[in-house]
């Protein structure tokens, strides 16, 4: 049975160990090396943080930046990506919510860090890698891991522009991704190519879903989104397959004319979220990649990356409005009037709420804010039933 999220990586680690697992501009690591490195880290940092702490992050997305990731979670802890285009009070303020004795960086962005008088002690992730690894402290750690831990923590704005880290644990990314790559048929001949920061949820769906089926992420610089060309020739390159991106990402190739350019042979799937794809640069693309099918998700990150999908069936026209489609198996979807009511007419209109596994189990250290949003389903009357209502209104 597997019930943790190292299950996951050790499994296809021992059936793909020479595949690779994740690509960057500097380099690659396969899955066996990517276990490795991670218990490498993970027995370093046994020594510094306790199980169940969370573990800041403070360095450029890379194959390294993964194997610290996983490392954090060998040590029983959670990771948090942290943004480096951030301002050193929102940092600051992040990692005093946190709380964790350690914070880890690498040698490129060290100083910076250091300049920002940061609570904790700092580690640098080359060192970490270069660790022995400890047996007995990582079997220690294991016995005592839940499904219900925390896995990662993403700090989100909110409407206030206040810090508000959601936390999700193993087994509501083990529920949401386990659907999400059998729904989309994501397998180990897939590659993935990955737009997000790892601070942004929708990379969720780029990591967890190469890790658990042994596809290759292929992690895109960031630079290159501002640099068309280059960002084709290297989703050419890649033999790209599959695009989980944000919706402004996909406009960003629409608008300066990128698949003019270059058209990538090999993709068969484009999913976009985040906000609304404006209909007239999805005709652009379904005119370029005719072929591949194009998929809107939609769901906030306190729900584990989505909730809903629609497949686009059929062509929209400027002006319509593309549905956000039925829920992912596991998640229950109901929309409530402003009594609280389940809304039942097709056209009616009420605020979208969550059931299921996948809800996160709450923001970091805000039980009070937590308890406004993850609340008992007013419908059910006879056993407890948490929802999360995403104050969006949506129409039946």
């Amino acid at each position: 049975m597997k019930y943790l999220i190292l299950d996951y990586l050790e499994a296809t680690a021992a059936r793909l160990p020479q595949k690779v697992a994740f690509t960057d501009e500097c380099g690659a690591i396969a899955f066996g090396d990517l276990v490795r490195l991670s218990r490498a880290v993970g027995s370093a940092l046994c020594k510094h943080v306790a199980p169940r702490t969370t573990v800041g992050f403070y360095m450029d997305k890379s194959v390294q930046t993964v194997a610290g990731f996983f490392g954090a979670v060998y040590a029983g802890c959670a990771y948090s990506q942290l943004n480096l285009r951030h301002p050193a009070v929102r940092i600051k303020a992040i990692l005093d919510t946190l709380a964790s004795p350690v914070v880890v960086t690498d040698r490129a962005h060290e100083q910076a860090l250091r300049e920002m008088d940061v609570p904790g002690e700092i580690l640098i992730l080359e060192d970490l890698l270069e660790s022995e690894i400890d047996e007995s402290a990582l079997a220690r750690v294991r016995r005592q891991m839940l499904d219900i831990d925390p896995l990662y923590v993403n700090f989100t704005s909110g409407s206030t522009g206040a810090p508000k880290g959601v936390v999700i644990g193993h087994r509501s990314v083990i529920d949401f991704i386990t659907c999400f790559t059998e729904i989309f048929g994501i397998t180990e001949k897939d590659v993935i190519a990955n737009q997000a920061p790892f601070d942004f949820d929708v990379s969720v769906k780029d990591i967890f879903s190469g890790l658990f089926t042994g596809a290759t992420v292929a992690i895109v610089p960031t630079a290159y989104f501002t640099q068309p060309t280059k960002l084709m020739d290297f989703i050419c390159e890649h033999e790209t397959t599959v695009l989980i991106w944000a919706v402004s990402a996909l406009c960003f190739l629409t608008t300066m004319n990128a698949l003019a350019y270059k058209c990538p042979e090999k993709l068969r799937t484009i999913m976009f979220s985040g906000e609304v794809m404006p209909i007239k640069h999805l005709l652009k693309l379904q005119k370029y990649l005719p072929d591949t099918t194009y998929v809107n998700l939609y769901g906030p990150t306190e729900i584990t990356c989505n909730c809903t999908y629609y497949v686009v069936d059929r062509p929209y026209e400027v002006g319509e409005a593309l549905p956000i489609g039925i829920p992912f198996p596991n998640e229950r979807v109901i929309l409530l009037d402003e009594n609280d009511k389940e809304v039942v007419e097709a056209g009616g209109v009420g605020e979208l709420c969550v059931s299921g596994t996948a809800l996160a189990l709450g923001y970091f250290g805000d039980p009070a804010k937590t308890a406004q949003v993850f609340i008992q389903n007013p419908l059910n009357k006879s056993c407890q039933e948490t929802i999360y209502r995403t104050g969006d209104l949506v129409r039946l």
